[in-house]
């Protein structure tokens, strides 16, 4: 394996690390201070704005976009693979809402490949070419409030077919991105054909306007306290909603079948960027330690301090070499071959990151849990990912099966 990134890569990596720098750490206090004065935690601040249009500027921009499907336009950069991408993404993990910036957060990144992969021409007009430019957000409504979502093939919202239109009705929750103000659309994975005997081919995925008559916000939910401001994931409800039969993605009954090759990526983005906050922990944690003194000599001269650096830089190794072993097999043999790393990460990385930030924070003492620290929300961010994209158990459950297929004598 190589383990030297490309000139471009290296390029691009020194460039990010440039601007994090110079724009995006220094503008922290101020984002803090937008949460704690706003009247309007839904609108886009004038702190990440400015900042999108220098990074635009500046060429770093849609950086996620795939180097297997997408193709792009005469006066755009060739499209990076998920090996490429990957140190770009843990860069910008390294604060929460960096991602944004540089118009490469969830869920507008799935949402944008999901209508590169499957949508019509019409759809990539309406949709895509707004997402792609950042003049909108997007939503990405899976999760219900009342069934397991850890298996997928319990939701119950329904998708009817009424003449020229589909009507959707029930609820959602944890609907990332929908309480921004310049979210204009939703990807609703729904039932539209419940009886069908594979229940694999009864949900399907469709287009949304979020001001559709109909479409209401419940509530904003939080997260350990944290309500993902300016982004936002509430519970929606879905009430007699009227769209055009041209809004179905792909064709009814394929909805898991989008959601597999949206899910790939997503949860491959997800580890990379908490592979940035654990490292940032790392840092900082190392930092502290030689800053503070107990018991008459630094905190870094304690032996189980040292101890717990040395295993928490041996964890982010790990996690990040298995993150980029699982983005080379998706590159080379694609996501489904590489199924098995992917939930390999998903299992490590998010649990990996909860592990480190929490250390981290032991070593600040009261102040790690304050936002003074950005390691407190990283720490939400990185046990959210536990459940996000499907929860631990699922990723080990399908693992384990996969494993013992291989390896064993009886089928599991």
């Amino acid at each position: 394996m190589n383990f030297q990134y490309p000139e471009r890569v290296q390029a691009l990596r020194e460039k990010l690390e440039t601007f994090m720098d110079h724009h995006v750490y220094p503008a922290e206090p101020a984002m803090h201070a937008w949460r704690r004065d706003t009247d309007n935690p839904w609108t886009t601040p004038s702190v990440i704005r400015d900042l999108k249009e220098v990074a635009r500027a500046q060429g770093l921009w849609n950086l996620f976009l795939p180097k297997a499907h997408y193709h792009p336009g005469p006066t755009e950069p060739e499209p990076l693979t998920n090996l490429e991408y990957a140190p770009l993404a843990e860069i910008m993990g390294r604060v929460i809402w960096a991602p944004e910036v540089f118009n490469c957060n969830a869920p507008d990144t799935g949402n944008m490949e999901t209508l590169i992969l499957y949508g019509t021409d019409a759809q990539k007009e309406r949709w895509l070419k707004p997402l792609l430019a950042g003049g909108i957000r997007s939503g990405f409504a899976m999760t219900e409030p009342h069934h397991a979502s850890s298996d997928a093939t319990n939701i119950s919202c329904s998708i009817t077919r009424d003449g020229d239109e589909y009507v959707i009705d029930g609820r959602k929750w944890f609907t990332t991105g929908a309480m921004r103000d310049n979210c204009e659309i939703l990807i609703l994975m729904g039932k539209s054909d419940p009886d069908n005997p594979d229940r694999h081919r009864q949900q399907s995925m469709i287009l949304v306007p979020k001001d559709t008559p109909g479409v209401s916000i419940v509530r904003s939910m939080t997260t350990l306290g944290y309500d993902d401001a300016p982004f936002g994931e509430p519970e929606i409800r879905f009430d007699k909603v009227r769209v055009p039969v041209d809004n179905m993605l792909l064709g009814e009954g394929r909805g898991f079948e989008i959601a597999q090759g949206r899910l790939g990526p997503g949860r491959i983005h997800h580890c990379m960027r908490l592979v940035g906050c654990a490292q940032r922990a790392l840092e900082l944690a190392c930092q502290r330690v030689e800053e503070r003194a107990t018991f008459g000599r630094p905190l870094s001269k304690h032996q189980s301090v040292r101890e717990e650096i040395a295993k928490m830089y041996c964890d982010i190794e790990q996690a990040r070499l298995l993150t980029l072993m699982a983005a080379d097999r998706m590159d080379r043999e694609g996501n489904k071959a590489a199924r098995d790393l992917i939930a390999a990460i998903k299992i490590v990385a998010p649990s990996m990151a909860c592990k480190v930030i929490d250390m981290a924070m032991q070593m600040h003492g009261a102040a790690g849990l304050t936002t003074d620290f950005f390691m407190a929300e990283a720490y939400n961010y990185a046990r959210q990912i536990r459940l996000a994209d499907g929860p631990d158990q699922v990723h080990m459950m399908q693992l384990g099966r996969d494993v013992i297929r291989r390896y064993g004598l009886a089928d599991a």
